[in-house]
Parts: C-alpha cells; sequence; structure tokens
C-alpha cells in the first residue's frame, strides 16, 4: 500500500529532525531486509522499499544515494549482530580451543538458523553485486587476520598462516551451504563434523610448525 502523505506527516509531528532522519533510516533499513530475505536483490528498487517502509521517495533519497548504498548499511548492520553473536559466545566459551571452536562455529549457525534472512544478507550467493562482494571479501579478511592474531605470535608460521586461510574459508562455504539447506537440519550433527575436522586441521597445522631452537 502506497504511504498517505497526511499520515506521514502526522506520524513525524512533535519529533526532532534528528531523530525523525534516524527512524526514517531505520525503517527502509528493515524495509530492504525483509524484501532482500523474502526475493532477494532483484526485490530492492526505490519505490518497493519505500512501499514496504510505508514512506515517500524523497525520504529515501533523504538517507541514500541508490539501493547500493542502502544494501551496504544492511550488510553493515547484518554482520555487526553476527559479530555481537559470535564475541559474546566466544567469551563465554573461555580459552579451551575446542569450546571455543565449537561455541564459534554454533553461534553462526543459530544465528543465521534463527532468521534466514540474516544468511541470505551475509552468506547467500548474489552474482555480480559489487557491494556484497566487497563487504564479504572485508569480512572474510577481517576473520583470518583475528584468527591469526588470537596465535600472539610476531611472525606466525606458513602452516598456522595456511591454515587459518583454509579455516575462514571453510567457514563461509559452511555458514552458506546451512543458509541454502543442503546440510539438512540437524545443528548438532553439523556441528560436531566442523568442530572435528576444525581441529584436525589445527593439529596439522601445529604438527607442521618449525620447532623452535
Amino acid at each position: 500500500m502506497a504511504p498517505d502523505q497526511a499520515s506521514t506527516g502526522t506520524r513525524w509531528a512533535g519529533v526532532p529532525v534528528a531523530r525523525r532522519k534516524d527512524e526514517r533510516r531505520d525503517m527502509l533499513i528493515e524495509a530492504a531486509f525483509a524484501l532482500f530475505g523474502a526475493d532477494g536483490e532483484s526485490a530492492l528498487s526505490v519505490r518497493a522499499v519505500c512501499r514496504e517502509a510505508g514512506l515517500h521517495t524523497r525520504y529515501f533519497y533523504e538517507n541514500f544515494a541508490d539501493t547500493s548504498e542502502l544494501l551496504a548499511d544492511l550488510y553493515d548492520r547484518q554482520a555487526a549482530e553476527l559479530g555481537e553473536a559470535l564475541f559474546q559466545a566466544l567469551d563465554e566459551a573461555g580459552p579451551d580451543p575446542e569450546r571455543r571452536t565449537r561455541a564459534g562455529i554454533r553461534s553462526v549457525l543459530r544465528h543465521i538458523s534463527d532468521d534466514p534472512r540474516r544468511g541470505s544478507v551475509l552468506f547467500a550467493e548474489v552474482a555480480g553485486n559489487e557491494v556484497l562482494a566487497a563487504r564479504r571479501k572485508a569480512a572474510e579478511t577481517a576473520m583470518l587476520e583475528g584468527i591469526i592474531a588470537m596465535a600472539s605470535l610476531k611472525e606466525p608460521p606458513l602452516p598456522l598462516v595456511v591454515a587459518a586461510t583454509m579455516f575462514t574459508g571453510a567457514m563461509n562455504e559452511l555458514a552458506r551451504q546451512w543458509c541454502d539447506g543442503r546440510l539438512g537440519t540437524d545443528l548438532d550433527a553439523v556441528v560436531d563434523a566442523a568442530v572435528a575436522y576444525s581441529l584436525s586441521l589445527l593439529a596439522t597445522a601445529n604438527r607442521l610448525r618449525p620447532q623452535a631452537r
């Protein structure tokens, strides 16, 4: 349903200008989330987003230059929420490597299971979308650097860097396949298998590390 101009004006009566803009931005991002989660990138047109949000198109351009900029903000918000869930899980898991690995993998898969739209934004394949490609590449690089940094070594040995690189790529593909429903519905079984393979990779990396003399 197209927004009614009179009701739209009444909605913001008495609301400070800065807060109005922030609220409208949130509404547009939530609308994009709903549309992208249901029908993918093709559903994101300015008119469709504004119709879903119940806002006039002028409010879109008050906040975004185009739908690519909107999609970038949507991705950033979803990535931040996933990061919060992941860091909380790792913090609660403590220092034990196996517990941390299990908690990290489970938190990511659980997060996208709780709302499949999250997986659509963060992991689903979107051919040719430069905005999502750049965002996802940056996220993978940050994850890789974070894993390497956990070793607290000034010059991490090559086996550790290779293992971290492989783990990063595997986790992204695991999340993508889980999001697409190709791994079934048994979260515990998927997590158990992923943890086993991850620990095996870590053990191999440690075995191949040059021994200190």
